[in-house]
């Protein structure tokens, strides 16, 4: 009970006896949007836990198709990687709604597609018990540089190229999923996740073009959304706390999740302190914790197992 009266205080911080601001798409005169779309944050119940049973191969149920293809960037000039796991019976027939899973810093296409994840089992098992919409998930590569020598590091310049990760996702990858793959367009069918520095793209990106995204996850997310310094390096920060708003912007996520284990060893208190940023801002959102998890499996199995089932 207490961790769900937490996340519901973070959702409804603004709903008072009028209901509040809304968080869907797109924002009428008086911020109000449709009732659906502000029942997902203000009623979502978190799970702190993905159960076991939604993350082990069940007889009967079929899992989705993991493969590695390429896209020619004109962002970076290259051909970059990705992968793409689509539904179980993918039928070109049919159209599917798209989730953009990032990665960590050091990371790349590969990295989410790690099996102790089990991001195939727990979609396939939450879209046979009819929990989650069957959908297609794209592992990118975060790290857009021209340079092929350039590589990651905990320096400002040595992270850029994640920041540019925006502009080769609406760009190029977007672009050449919409073309290849049998897609539903649109912000009302576009969702974005990430974990660590993925976390951390995914809220700038999520904040820079809600145009795109209307359900929008962060798993444990990096420092240097803000300025700040932590253990690795001085963030000069992609956004001012003030940034960390959707006022005066057409669109509000239908859904901006935050999560992060309560004895992670990497990013720290970072996390709760963008939540603390979105509450000083009266931005709506889901927070929660995952007691005892540090920056590993459980907290990924957690946010995605929570994020999927509330998107779409």
């Amino acid at each position: 009970m207490k961790r769900l009266f937490t996340v519901i205080l973070a959702a409804m911080m603004l709903a008072g006896c009028s209901g509040g601001e809304n968080a869907g798409s797109p924002v009428g005169a008086d911020g109000a949007n449709t009732e659906e779309e502000v029942d997902i944050m203000e009623n979502m119940e978190v799970t702190e836990f993905c159960p076991d049973e939604i993350t082990e191969t069940r007889d009967g149920v079929k899992y989705g198709t993991l493969s590695h293809e390429t896209y020619h960037s004109e962002t970076t000039g290259r051909d970059r990687g990705f992968n793409i796991l689509l539904p179980a019976d993918y039928d070109e027939t049919k159209k599917y709604p798209v989730l953009y899973l990032l990665h960590g810093i050091f990371g790349d296409e590969n990295s989410m597609t790690d099996p102790n994840f089990k991001i195939p089992e727990i979609l396939g098992n939450l879209a046979a018990d009819g929990l989650a919409k069957e959908m297609i998930i794209v592992y990118p590569n975060m790290y857009a540089s021209s340079d092929p020598a350039q590589q990651p590091a905990f320096t400002p310049e040595s992270v850029l190229p994640y920041d540019n990760f925006i502009n080769d996702l609406v760009d190029d990858l977007m672009p050449y999923i919409e073309e290849n793959y049998s897609v539903l367009t649109g912000r009302d069918n576009t969702a974005i996740c990430g974990f660590s520095m993925g976390g951390r793209e995914t809220l700038f990106i999520g904040l820079s073009r809600p145009d795109l995204f209307k359900y929008v996850g962060a798993i444990s997310p990096a420092p240097g959304l803000t300025p700040g310094q932590d253990w690795a390096m001085t963030h000069p920060g992609q956004l001012e706390e003030k940034e960390l708003t959707f006022d005066g912007k057409d669109y509000k996520p239908a859904l901006l999740m935050v999560c992060c284990g309560t004895n992670d060893s990497v990013v720290g208190k970072f996390p709760l302190s963008y939540h603390e940023i979105f509450d000083t801002n009266k931005t709506e959102h889901v927070w929660y914790e995952i007691t005892g998890a540090d920056h590993d499996a459980t907290a990924i199995k957690s946010g995605i197992y929570n994020f999927l089932k509330n998107i779409f």
